[in-house]
């Protein structure tokens, strides 16, 4: 038998993301979402959707640009305390020990410890319910040696250990179970 539930929000895993945003230094903040996504692949387009009373909701506004930071397992911590702190009480770079290096293409910040940061131009704010969504353009990725494979120069998805989001829990990335097209890949 299913059930019938009212609508909600049942899409998951999603990414445990860190979003850093800021002009400079004096503004800089960190904040933890989920409502995440790729959008397109080209032009490379993703979003972000922010609660508008959350302290970043202003900062990202205001400088239409951010920087969506990938997380590992061995930022959890700071990925959830980023995410149940404000930035209007905290530092959180100071406070969860993360390093903030000046962007590259934007000038809101990417922290040195995440594995992937996707430096991103606001282009459009698309008003919603609880939150405005913030469609972007990807402007640099920013990708750490460590988890790049030296033979395939891919990313290294389980080397890097990156966390997720299912319903209200953080986890840790399951087994490879296959690669994309491998039911319909010609067998040599």
């Amino acid at each position: 038998m299913k059930q019938n539930w009212r609508p909600g929000t049942m899409i998951y895993p999603l990414p445990a993301i860190m979003v850093s945003c800021g002009s400079n230094p004096d503004e800089w903040n960190v904040f933890t979402a989920s409502w995440v996504g790729t959008i397109c692949s080209d032009p490379a387009m993703c979003y972000v959707s922010i609660r508008p009373e959350r302290h970043s909701y202003d900062i990202v506004k205001r400088n239409m640009e951010f920087t969506l930071n990938l997380t590992t397992v061995e930022l959890a911590r700071a990925t959830d305390w980023c995410g149940v702190r404000s930035g209007r009480d905290y530092n959180k770079f100071e406070e969860m020990s993360l390093t903030p290096c000046k962007g590259v293409k934007v000038s809101a910040p990417y922290i040195e410890q995440s594995p992937i940061a996707i430096e991103c131009r606001v282009k459009e704010i698309i008003h919603l319910g609880t939150h405005d969504m913030f469609i972007a353009d990807v402007l640099n990725v920013i990708a750490d040696d460590r988890f790049i494979d030296p033979e395939t120069g891919a990313f290294d998805m389980k080397k890097a250990n990156l966390l997720v989001y299912a319903h209200g829990g953080y986890y840790s990335m399951g087994e490879l179970i296959g690669t994309f097209g491998w039911t319909v890949k010609k067998k040599k």
